[in-house]
């Protein structure tokens, strides 16, 4: 009967984890078909392009490799610079390192696999801890587990890293990256000139709709805001390592505001201020 529900459990995050990613895998199908058929176009077989999104699973790093391939660039720089641009994973997997390291080694090396932009967005998507089961024979224990789920602190409110979770919205990721490339594919060896459909904006609306509903705090704003600027600073100037600098530097500008403005201790003062005057209401 455990091991049932058990089963239950980790189907239905698999499940939850999958249409979490469903709208983001949607919104790349064109990012995907911009890959399979640029790799045909600068000379790569089918079963290379195909295997390029199979193995590498990098959306920006393939497109940005594959330009610099057409234009003859050498392969010492075309590592340097695919790794500056995916230099920004090492930051997601330092982030959930506490929560990844105690899985086993194949759970770690699986996900860290699947690991993306948007794999990451939605693994540390934060929501209120799930209720216990109502206690009908009980409605006085029922109401004191409400109020004593109410009154938990804001850290501990936060969504914990649920391995199945992730890996249904990885591997669904995943599978849909490479479909949309093999769609690539096919459409690139029937459709001229693909790439200038406009599909490339595809990779900004993806990354606007990862970044907007995170914006909630003011230093999250800011770090956003100078992101932003150093990125398109960078990108005039064709400064190579413009994406770490930019994220290195939102990061630390967003930090340095939360430290010097006591952002996450007023936020905590509010919210428990919150909780207590709901507690009073009920």
């Amino acid at each position: 009967m455990l091991d049932n529900r058990e089963a239950k459990q980790k189907r239905q995050s698999f499940i939850k984890g999958l249409l979490a990613v469903l709208p983001l895998t949607i919104a790349v199908i064109p990012w995907g078909i911009l890959a399979g058929s640029l790799a045909l176009e600068i000379g790569l077989t089918a079963t290379q392009s195909q295997a390029m999104s199979a193995i590498i699973f990098a959306g920006s790093a393939q497109l940005v490799a594959l330009g610099m391939i057409k234009a003859g660039v050498g392969l010492g720089s075309i590592l340097i610079t695919t790794l500056l641009i995916t230099s920004r994973h090492l930051l997601y997997a330092m982030a959930l390192r506490t929560q990844i390291s105690p899985l086993p080694l194949k759970w770690r090396l699986g996900l860290g696999f699947l690991l993306t932009d948007e794999l990451f967005a939605i693994s540390n998507h934060s929501q209120a801890p799930a209720r216990s089961k109502p206690d009908s024979l009980n409605p006085q224990k029922e109401k004191q587990e409400g109020l004593k789920t109410e009154k938990q602190s804001p850290e501990s409110q936060r969504h914990k890293f649920d391995r199945w979770y992730a890996l249904g919205g990885g591997l669904t990721f995943y599978i849909g990256w490479n479909i949309a490339t093999l769609l690539g594919i096919i459409a690139g060896q029937s459709i001229d000139n693909l790439g200038e459909l406009g599909l490339d904006f595809a990779i900004a609306a993806t990354f606007i709709a990862l970044v907007v509903p995170t914006v909630k705090k003011p230093s999250i704003l800011i770090c956003v805001l100078v992101s932003l600027t150093l990125a398109v600073i960078c990108a005039v100037f064709e400064i190579q390592a413009g994406l770490l600098i930019a994220s290195l530097s939102g990061m630390g500008a967003g930090f340095a505001y939360a430290k010097l403005s006591n952002e996450h201790k007023r936020m905590t003062t509010d919210e428990k201020a919150k909780v207590n005057s709901t507690g009073e209401q009920s």
